[in-house]
């Protein structure tokens, strides 16, 4: 597991960077290369007076040393200021000697998460905000705080007021809250914030809320755009904008449709439209974002990341030259911050947290929390950064929205994915003729595609050519209507093979027999080890991933009890795999196997934990899945990873590494543990290893032999992030039976038909093979006559 003298690592994580704190997060705020050495700092999640968190120095021999300036809190601002030759992180000042100095909290309260180039005396100052929308001016040299606007936390004792000779703060009343982004040009201080207040952003993620609000040195924010935001940044990145008059600024978000991008150049904004591959950062409140970047990795292009894509952003963009934004993959891990240090990109992690999400019903289990937070920074070949999850995503213009005639959508990305499709859906009550425009090179001169004409109330699929080529799209309509959807579904071609990486070689296949398996806990109290419990003995795997036989009957007994895999969360029948929300809603999913359906040799094995922060990992018949909070869109919004066809038992994180049990007796490998006593094994490697084990795939169906009553429909079938995907129909009448296939594009309960068949009698019935640019969440299948009938679906 280790390579020479380096230090022990597995998939880039070493265990002896594992940054810890005693609060209910520990996430990654910052991780910058500065003076030689690497910085990070981490944050607890709602910390404005201090915390647990350290301020962390790594050596070029990854070396971690803890400052003991640490002061904790809430931070995830970053900033280099060139004049006095500093690293601003957090509250803490370096300089290129690496001696560091502080702000105290008790003098810039809040949680902070951005710092900024001063409007009017840049080579003195800095700006900061909060998250609670306070904002700061700090002088660079004598580290004096200047209040601007009041961070709107609840005050406690040892506060120190600002100096008596300066203006009294204002509160704001920039709408929403959990400000995330903070960069200045152009004469204006940009501050974004991605949540609200309120009953309703805490549960519906289509709730409005966030805002973006520019400041021109007097006064309130102004208003920009109600809708949530993260990352606002520039060309010059960390060290703010080299012509800040001129230089766009940037800032990334999101609403119910879509990610959102903008570009403030030559004083105005313009908005541009991006899709989301994981819906697992949605969610009214905020919460699930985290620290979404772009940032400088040293290529032709900056690195984004958003909604679990990352992209190439060219460093150049504007409106007059907007081409080149490139999905490269798909990843799982929640990053908070990340950089190249020498010949590898750092990420800073968001990984293991006590305060587990418990919006998932029955599949949750209800086990015990982890025991300390923790997560690690993750080393990662430049290279490797297109080699993780394929590509793909969902972004809508418009979203059961009203629209006016002859009135341009928001531009939405058309480039950058080889396989692209376009749902329209409207409620007009008589035709209706939407246009299709390009801007073919990204310099904002738009020109026609396509038109398309739709009868009343109708729905309708577009599939594009390859040659149909364009940087981006938008649509208009020739009347005004209501509700109408016009959703744009992407992906690129899926090259992995069903054969699994040998870096899986050891995990119990379910023609094993002799396999060793338990459960995982992350322990507390400040031990940073992890337990392993079996069925008849307990282990202790600690930061040199050394796994030890422990003597404690009574702890052991508690954690079986504790972390007890509760039967029942799955059901089969003969179609496919059941599971039941804790609304009653029922959801079908395809199993990878007949084995699956019996629980294996180490008994029934976990289904659904959280394994990144606020993020679940939902395992169920030989596939690894995606599964949002109830928030964030919930059980509609799941999606596949890849297929293992493993029989997995648990699967937990630790020191930013994922921990499988489930071994094979004999496995060895360099992502093997075996425990001293040579009884046991665990398997280790990076959250984003499971896309090695192959495209997702299987078999199932909603019915299957199965009685059906006319115009019922059947529970919805899984169909979002399949690539080859056959459909069988088949009944046991002796006449022709009618059948409408309907679909669900967003994974929201909204139905519309894809195709209505006739389905000849006999066993031969009718195979439908579905254009992979025919995406949707789900599917469900409705008769027009009472039968026995079967709709069978392959996914290969």
């Amino acid at each position: 597991m280790a390579l020479g003298s380096e230090p022990l690592n597995i998939s880039g994580v070493y265990p002896g960077l594992a940054m810890f704190n005693n609060e209910g997060e520990c996430g990654t705020g910052a991780v910058v290369p500065w003076a030689g050495r690497l910085w990070a700092i981490t944050y607890g999640p709602h910390m404005p007076y201090g915390s647990s968190d350290k301020l962390y120095e790594i050596t070029p021999d990854l070396q971690q040393i803890v400052r003991t300036e640490s002061i904790g809190g809430t931070p995830a601002n970053r900033m280099i200021h060139r004049e006095s030759n500093q690293l601003i992180v957090g509250p803490y000042f370096i300089d290129a000697e690496r001696n560091v100095r502080v702000v105290p909290w008790q003098q810039m309260p809040g949680r902070l998460t951005g710092t900024a180039r001063h409007l009017t005396a840049p080579g003195d100052k800095i700006y900061f905000a909060t998250m609670e929308a306070g904002l700061y001016e700090v002088d660079v040299h004598t580290l004096e705080v200047g209040e601007i606007m009041t961070d709107r936390n609840k005050k406690v004792p040892g506060l120190e007021q600002s100096k008596a000779d300066r203006p009294a703060p204002i509160t704001t009343k920039l709408p929403g809250w959990h400000g995330k982004g903070l960069y200045s040009g152009q004469g204006k201080l940009v501050f974004s914030n991605n949540g609200d207040h309120g009953r309703q952003p805490q549960s519906d993620p289509d709730a409005v809320s966030g805002a973006l609000g520019e400041w021109n040195g007097t006064g309130d924010y102004k208003l920009v755009s109600r809708n949530q935001f993260t990352e606002v940044t520039g060309p010059g990145g960390i060290y703010g904008n080299e012509h800040p008059h001129s230089d766009p600024i940037w800032a990334t978000g999101w609403d119910k449709r879509s990610l959102i991008l903008m570009c403030l150049d030559q004083g105005k904004w313009h908005t541009y439209r991006l899709p989301k591959a994981s819906h697992t950062y949605d969610g009214g409140h905020g919460w699930y974002t985290e620290w979404p970047r772009i940032r400088e990795i040293g290529e032709e292009d900056l690195l984004m990341s958003m909604h679990g894509t990352l992209w190439r952003f060219p460093k150049a963009f504007s409106p007059r030259n907007s081409a080149g934004i490139v999905p490269r993959s798909t990843l799982l891990n929640i990053v908070g911050d990340f950089c190249r240090w020498n010949d590898r990109i750092v990420f800073g992690c968001d990984v293991t947290d006590v305060n587990v999400v418990k919006e998932w019903g029955g599949a949750s289990n209800k086990i015990l929390r982890p025991g300390q937070s923790q997560t690690n920074l993750w080393f990662v070949d430049p290279q490797k950064l297109d080699d993780m999850g394929v590509p793909l995503g969902e972004g809508a213009v418009w979203l059961d929205d009203s629209i006016k005639a002859h009135t341009p959508s928001d531009p939405i990305l058309f480039s950058g994915y080889a396989q692209r499709g376009l749902w329209i859906h409207h409620e007009a009550a008589s035709p209706v003729t939407f246009t299709l425009e390009v801007d073919a090179k990204g310099d904002g001169q738009w020109t026609r595609l396509r038109e398309i004409e739709l009868p009343a109330k109708a729905a309708k699929q577009l599939v594009f050519e390859p040659s149909e080529s364009g940087v981006w799209l938008r649509v208009s309509a020739n009347i005004d209507c209501s509700s109408v959807t016009a959703l744009m579904n992407y992906r690129n071609a899926d090259n992995r093979s069903d054969v699994p990486s040998s870096a899986f070689d050891g995990i119990a296949t379910p023609k094993d027999a002799d396999v060793s398996g338990g459960l995982l806990y992350a322990r507390g109290g400040n031990k940073r080890t992890m337990s392993f419990v079996t069925a008849d003995a307990l282990y202790e795997l600690n930061g040199d991933l050394k796994l030890t036989r422990v003597e404690d009957p009574a702890s052991a007994a508690a954690l079986r009890k504790g972390l007890a895999v509760a039967p029942g969360a799955l059901t089969f029948d003969a179609a496919s795999v059941i599971y039941m929300s804790s609304t009653n809603q029922r959801w079908r999913l395809p199993r990878g196997g007949a084995a699956f359906d019996t629980a294996s040799v180490l008994g029934d094995e976990r289904t659904n934990r959280m394994v990144v922060t606020e993020r679940s990992l939902f395992n169920c018949a030989g596939t690894f899945y995606e599964l949002p909070a109830a928030s964030a869109g919930g059980f509609g919004k799941i999606r596949p990873i890849a297929t293992h066809n493993r029989r997995i038992k648990d699967f937990a994180t630790y020191r930013g590494l994922l921990v499988l049990s489930g071994i094979n007796a004999q496995a060895k490998g360099k992502h093997i543990i075996r425990s001293e006593d040579g009884k046991v094994a665990l398997w280790a490697g990076a959250i984003d290893d499971l896309w090695q084990f192959g495209k997702p795939r299987g078999e199932g169906g909603p019915w299957k032999d199965a009685p059906v009553q006319a115009g019922v429909a059947s529970d919805p079938y899984l169909m979002w992030g399949y690539e080859e995907r056959e459909l069988k129909l088949h009944h046991k009448e002796s006449k022709p039976i009618t059948i409408r296939i309907e679909v669900d594009p967003l994974g929201t309960g909204k139905w519309v038909t894809h195709d209505s068949v006739t389905v000849p009698p006999g066993e031969a019935g009718l195979v439908m093979r579905f254009d992979p640019l025919m995406q949707a969440h789900w599917l469900r299948v409705v008769a027009a006559e009472n039968c026995t009938a079967t709709a069978w679906l392959s996914y290969r």
